[in-house]
């Protein structure tokens, strides 16, 4: 996490005052989720290599938007490669797609899939983003996995689309993720990655500085500085005395 956040701490910088990501608070849930979703800023560009079994998972629930036949004819097997481009068509086309992602054409599915550091999905919201930020990334939507424009991106996404903030500053991660996923996704992996944030302890000075520390991630993997605490069905962070 701290390699990427040093390599990147002018865009860091930037959309962090740019959009009132200004508390350390606001900052470590910022880092965490956003840490979540790249798999600790390895992976800008959604890869759908996903198995058959976990296809039927996570897309033939309470919407169907793949059926079984589809995802052992496209997902990864012991004797075939999945197809991600078909994968990305079928769960993020149709009437569902089109309904929730804006995604009116063939093809929509794969060109708009998840990229960036928020993964920004769908047509909807790239021609969103485009109108607000003047990048054409209707035309363009690789920029989005660009980590700095990506960095932007995710701002916009927290503070104009979703006002994360506000959740932020009530240091409730499942409103948090809720706001940033949809529903509870990979919460544990979330509570950790924002305790890494949180312990990090990242503020726009420090950023204006450069002067981020601790830069052995180890050691801010393992310290127990920041924790994660219950209170009437809350999940807080607080500092350790």
């Amino acid at each position: 996490m701290i390699s990427f956040i040093n390599n990147n701490s002018n865009a860091f910088l930037l959309a962090f005052t740019k959009y009132g990501i200004n508390t350390p608070l606001r900052i470590a849930h910022f880092l965490g989720q956003t840490a979540e979703e790249t798999g600790g800023f390895k992976i800008f560009s959604e890869n759908l290599n996903y198995r058959p079994a976990v296809l039927l998972e996570k897309f033939n629930t309470k919407s169907i938007r793949i059926t079984p036949a589809e995802a052992y004819k496209y997902g990864k097997t012991n004797t075939q490669k999945a197809n991600p481009e078909m994968i990305a068509n079928i769960i993020y086309g149709g009437s569902w797609g089109k309904a929730n992602l804006g995604n009116i054409a063939r093809g929509d599915g794969w060109k708009y899939r998840g990229r960036g550091i928020l993964q920004l999905t769908g047509r909807k919201a790239y021609a969103e983003y485009s109108k607000f930020s003047g990048r054409d990334l209707v035309n363009n939507p690789d920029l989005a996995s660009d980590p700095e424009i990506s960095i932007d991106i995710a701002g916009w996404f927290w503070t104009v689309l979703k006002k994360v903030n506000l959740s932020a500053d009530k240091n409730d991660i499942k409103a948090v993720t809720k706001s940033v996923n949809g529903g509870n996704i990979n919460i544990d992996k979330r509570i950790a990655y924002t305790k890494e944030a949180a312990n990090l302890n990242i503020s726009i000075d420090s950023l204006k500085k450069k002067t981020i520390q601790p830069t052995n991630e180890s050691f801010a993997r393992n310290s127990n500085r920041w924790n994660f605490v219950r209170h009437n069905g809350i999940l807080y962070f607080a500092k350790n005395a």
